[in-house]
């Protein structure tokens, strides 16, 4: 048994699709089934209870699981402390982003990190919030980037930074002439929002029940960028992250307000699965973001 055929079980088994494990090791689907039946053949047991319809492990099958786990964790650990020991920065290191920060918030750190490591290759996947938490624990990608960070049992969260959040407008909209906006006024205009699963949706609607206010979006968007465009256009006001309409303000499409007494942000995270070990690449580039150095038990 070599490592790569413990790596594809353990894909298999948390995805419990032989299509996700095929995509996720670069391989077929008939490959990972045939796979599968050497590891039966090899351990002479059966691995899948293929009685039932749903995936479903053996009692075998899950204690080879629970050691393949240990033995790849032990691999991956060993193959860091190498790394550490030669001070070898490089590999791949493969994230899953929200939009919004994937393509205003990463940008200047990613450019930054391969100007001091050229030898690490950055794949970013730009991604719903939902899907970003799934990649990550299964182990699709390396580090997950995300708003609102939710509390899961599995993940390891790790603090980014905060965005302060503003109201935006057209330059043609009656509130482009202000610098701030009454909380109150933003009841008489049309609000533009994003669809009701973003995190920044929660958030203002929340934000809106505690202002007493009742609002509702005449449209509805599933990334920034689409809303940015209905603003330009006039089709409404919204709330974004200032950082995500720098560019926008800059050249005069878009007008950005604060809404007065009131100070809005919206957290953003890094989160991994628990007990990943974390390559020095990995841990580089998660220093960087954060700012601060990372304590070694990290990557325990």
């Amino acid at each position: 048994m070599h490592i790569e055929n413990f790596k594809i079980f353990s894909d298999l088994v948390e995805s419990q699709s032989f299509s996700r494990a095929a995509k996720l090791n670069g391989i077929t689907q008939s490959a990972v089934s045939q796979q599968l039946r050497a590891m039966e053949k090899h351990f002479n047991v059966l691995i899948v209870d293929r009685s039932q319809k749903q995936f479903r492990l053996t009692r075998e099958g899950s204690k080879l699981y629970e050691s393949a786990k240990e033995l790849l964790h032990m691999y991956e650990k060993l193959t860091s402390e190498l790394q550490e020991m030669k001070k070898v920065i490089s590999g791949t290191i493969h994230i899953s982003t929200i939009y919004s920060i994937g393509l205003h918030e990463l940008p200047p750190y990613v450019k930054e990190f391969l100007q001091e490591f050229p030898s690490v290759n950055v794949r970013v996947e730009y991604r719903r919030s939902n899907l970003v938490y799934e990649d990550v624990l299964h182990n699709a990608v390396d580090l997950g980037l995300v708003a609102y960070p939710n509390k899961i049992r599995q993940l390891e969260v790790i603090p980014f930074q905060e965005d302060h959040l503003v109201v935006i407008c057209s330059p043609n909209h009656p509130l482009a002439r202000q610098k701030q906006v009454e909380v109150k006024d933003l009841s008489e205009h049309r609000f533009i929002g994003f669809e009701q699963d973003i995190p920044t949706r929660k958030a203002t609607d929340q934000f809106f029940k505690e202002v007493k206010l009742d609002i509702e979006p005449v449209m509805e968007f599933d990334n920034i960028e689409t809303v940015k465009r209905a603003v330009e256009i006039d089709a409404g006001i919204s709330i974004v992250p200032s950082t995500t309409v720098i560019q926008e303000v800059k050249q005069g499409l878009i007008c950005s307000l604060n809404i007065k007494g009131k100070k809005l942000s919206r957290p953003l995270a890094i989160v991994h699965r628990k007990g990943r070990v974390l390559t020095p690449a990995m841990k580089k580039l998660i220093s960087l973001l954060t700012g601060k150095n990372l304590v070694k038990s990290a990557a325990a």
